[in-house]
């Protein structure tokens, strides 16, 4: 029913960028007796399939909040498998994603990952850099506080250098610095798990996005979860602080 309903959404109701916070991958682990870590490998799998649904749908942007700045803190075991898998799809992924016409980016702190993954990262972009039918964007050490705090490093210097005139800062000059310059901002975040929170994503980006919220882990949000959240996005009516017509 879901998918039938969703096929029928006019193209003109569908988010031209949808943001996703992939939670539950421990909790999906858990609740079957496994090692966490396999709740984060069987979430590839809905990764591999939600960039397959956004391609299908022609929705313009995605992006996938993978790792956390506060991440860092899980166990080691846990964080090293993470950027393991990680590197094993920058390196197997990337080249049919290519072929598709994405266009991969990492967005967040990369200088602080090891340099084979700072490598990868560099490659995958490279060779994606001209493709237009789909932006990806992965979160990769990433939070909304720094993304607004780098920003407003670039600006500092800026005005130290007399590039920049201190009176001249705007919204839209803070903004032309921040990791998503030049996209759309988000029209729909999903979050996954059932927790109702934004977790320090994309702070800035997020003014007028909708949010929607499901208790589906995420090792269990496949295209079909997908489609009932666009469906639930096609009915809103978006005000952006007008009122309605």
């Amino acid at each position: 029913m879901a998918r039938k309903e969703a096929m029928s959404i006019p193209s003109e109701n569908l988010p031209l960028h949808v943001a996703i916070i992939m939670d539950g991958n421990g909790r999906w682990a858990k609740e079957r007796h496994l090692p966490r870590v396999e709740g984060h490998r069987r979430g590839v799998e809905s990764v591999r399939q939600v960039i397959q649904s956004a391609l299908s749908h022609q929705i313009k942007v995605l992006t996938l909040f993978a790792f956390s700045t506060d991440n860092w803190k899980r166990p080691q075991k846990e964080v090293s498998f993470l950027f393991d898998l990680f590197l094993n799809l920058l390196q197997t992924e990337v080249e049919g994603l290519h072929q598709q016409g994405v266009h991969l980016q990492v967005i967040g702190e990369i200088t602080e990952l090891e340099p084979k993954i700072q490598l990868a990262i560099q490659k995958a972009e490279t060779l994606t850099a001209n493709n237009t039918t789909l932006h990806l964007n992965l979160a990769i050490n990433y939070s909304g506080r720094w993304d607004i705090v780098q920003a407003c490093r670039k600006i500092a210097r800026q005005v130290l250098d007399k590039t920049q005139d201190l009176e001249s800062i705007s919204e839209q000059s803070i903004a032309r610095h921040l990791s998503l310059v030049g996209l759309p901002e988000p029209d729909l975040l999903i979050r996954t798990s059932g927790e109702l929170r934004i977790s320090n994503f994309l702070l800035w980006d997020l003014m007028y996005t909708e949010l929607y919220f499901t208790e589906t882990y995420w090792p269990d949000f496949r295209d079909e979860a997908l489609l009932l959240a666009l469906t639930d996005f096609a009915r809103r009516q978006r005000r952006f602080g007008t009122i309605d017509a």
